[in-house]
């Protein structure tokens, strides 16, 4: 019997880990299907992390924190969660090999995927020229031209990343102005190889059995445009990993939106007794390290006080 169940091993369920055994929990385990870290170990570059200075990528800024957490006792089992069910005052765990496992509590916080962007072709070449992470693929087009799609955060600082291997990079963005930090934008308009493809959107993307050949896009007046490039890297938003909370019948476990998010109170409460939901899962989550580590936070001193209520 566990005492605290945490689904996912990104910032917040890693943080979950430290201050739940930390705090006196002894029988924590995180579940994480593949390594711990999360989204964030795939970023080409944190500037905004506190106390953190100089260039790091998310695997370097991610990497000491496992070991941090099971100095603790914290229990990593590499396993997928395939559903988490409530009876009376348990949790059952159930998991991708058809075991099972009751626990007290549980904190989840198994994040979000990023979204497609939906247009022709994009399905069709993923993996073949279509990409969403620059720094998993970047390597590939090392001297060459390539297109980024998108006007957030993530996109800017991915197109950052690819100006420095690539010879250039087309940057098509919806929108005349981006959804991103003064600074980010700043540091974009003075990249001579980037160039801005505004108030435009991608139309498709073709190519032959080889993979991507060039990307057609459409701007405002309805006019195309072809780019020739053999690769293509979208950021677009991200999608709810809530899977897990899905019952048998097809409803949620908990209390969500309608865009698939946890509804939470300030304590990471969930609607559930004894469920708490962190980072990009929960409602309004600022979609950063350091929040979603302090989601994690908050939810294990929850924890703590709710076990300890709850057997004592």
């Amino acid at each position: 019997m566990l005492d605290c169940a945490i689904i996912g091993g990104g910032p917040a369920g890693l943080t979950a880990g430290l201050y739940t055994t930390r705090g006196g929990l002894e029988n924590v385990t995180m579940f994480e299907k593949g390594m711990p870290g999360g989204q964030i170990t795939s970023s080409s570059e944190i500037e905004n992390y506190p106390g953190v200075t100089g260039e790091i990528t998310g695997m370097d800024l991610m990497m000491p924190w496992p070991e941090q957490c099971q100095k603790f006792g914290l229990k990593h089992e590499m396993i997928e969660v395939t559903r988490v069910s409530k009876s009376g005052d348990l949790f059952t765990i159930h998991k991708g090999d058809g075991s099972t496992q009751d626990a007290h509590s549980v904190i989840i916080g198994t994040g979000s995927s990023p979204r497609r962007a939906g247009f022709a072709g994009e399905d069709e070449f993923f993996g073949k020229g279509v990409s969403t992470c620059a720094t998993c693929d970047g390597f590939f087009y090392k001297g060459k031209e390539v297109a980024v799609v998108g006007g957030g955060d993530t996109a800017l600082e991915e197109a950052l990343y690819l100006a420095k291997i690539c010879s250039k990079v087309y940057l098509i963005h919806r929108r005349e102005e981006f959804r991103s930090a003064p600074n980010t934008v700043e540091r974009i308009k003075k990249t001579e190889n980037i160039e801005l493809v505004l108030n435009s959107v991608p139309d498709e993307v073709y190519g032959d059995n080889m993979g991507v050949t060039g990307i057609r896009v459409k701007n405002n007046a309805g006019e195309l445009r072809d780019i020739e490039v053999p690769g293509v890297f979208t950021f677009v938003g991200n999608d709810v990993n809530n899977q897990t909370l899905i019952q048998e019948d097809g409803s949620f476990l908990c209390d969500m939106n309608d865009q698939g998010q946890v509804l939470v109170n300030l304590s990471m409460k969930t609607s559930v007794e004894g469920l708490y939901a962190t980072g990009d899962m929960r409602v309004e989550a600022p979609k950063q390290v350091v929040s979603a580590a302090g989601d994690g936070a908050v939810a294990a001193l929850q924890v703590i006080s709710y076990v300890d209520e709850l057997l004592n």
